[in-house]
């Protein structure tokens, strides 16, 4: 079982979804560690929102496509202690539209940051979370099931591979008491997307009739790594409106 403190690792933690988890996280008593790709500022300020919280935070760069990015990472949040939990949010798409249109190099980036990214990350946090039987929980899309044609059908494979590697990997890491599961957002108001107005442009499509709030996601993503959910792995936790 877990130790009384909680400290979390988020990649990708400076904005969108993975500053809302952030901001619940620290709200829910976490000591988190803000991993960031390029916006230092918009981590800072993230950070001092878990202070606010009355929590301890680290910031640290991180590239998740380079496995010594990812071990300098979380070698920076043990100043906080033992690491209890991490979340997998870093993501990106970089090409958009039709996949004949889409640049080779640009879906490769993409392919490297949503699926090798996630892969990377989890082979660097399990020595971390085999210590406090901890629980990784990776950012998937409802994009895996949807496959996203005409858009980017490419992000959509790589995310059904996330969601494998969350079942996978919850069977190979249970052994050792690491909890393993996936949350799928659908369309969510950030600024991840292109189109700053395409989740508008959806929400039609969308059973409960608009995008989500990156806060929702994070309420899924808070539960997954809390202790009401210590029979809870190889989930993969569609959070998406009904689609």
């Amino acid at each position: 079982m877990r130790s009384s403190r909680t400290v979390t690792a988020v990649t990708g933690g400076s904005g969108g979804i993975g500053a809302a988890v952030v901001d619940r996280l620290a709200a829910d008593g976490h000591d988190v560690v803000i991993g960031y790709r390029n916006n230092r500022a918009a981590a800072e300020e993230a950070a001092r929102r878990v202070e606010a919280q009355g929590r301890s935070v680290v910031i640290a760069a991180v590239d998740v496509t380079d496995p010594t990015s990812l071990d300098d990472f979380f070698r920076a949040g043990q100043v906080l202690g033992q690491l209890t939990g991490v979340v997998a949010a870093a993501g990106a798409v970089r090409a958009v539209g039709p996949l004949v249109d889409l640049a080779a190099a640009d879906i490769q980036r993409d392919l490297e940051v949503n699926l090798l990214g996630a892969v990377l990350t989890s082979r660097a946090a399990i020595g971390h979370l085999a210590v406090a039987r901890g629980s990784l929980v990776l950012i998937g899309s409802a994009a895996s099931t949807l496959g996203s044609p005409g858009t980017y059908v490419h992000y959509a494979a790589a995310k059904a591979g996330v969601a494998a590697l969350g079942v996978g990997l919850s069977k190979e890491l249970a052994p050792q008491g690491i909890r393993v599961n996936c949350v799928e957002p659908g369309t969510v108001w950030t600024d991840f997307h292109q189109d700053p107005q395409r989740p508008a442009k959806v929400a039609g499509a969308i059973p409960l009739g608009r995008a989500g709030l990156p806060e929702e996601i994070a309420g899924a993503v808070a539960w997954l790594v809390s202790p009401d959910a210590a029979y809870t792995t190889g989930a993969v936790l569609r959070v998406a409106g009904g689609v």
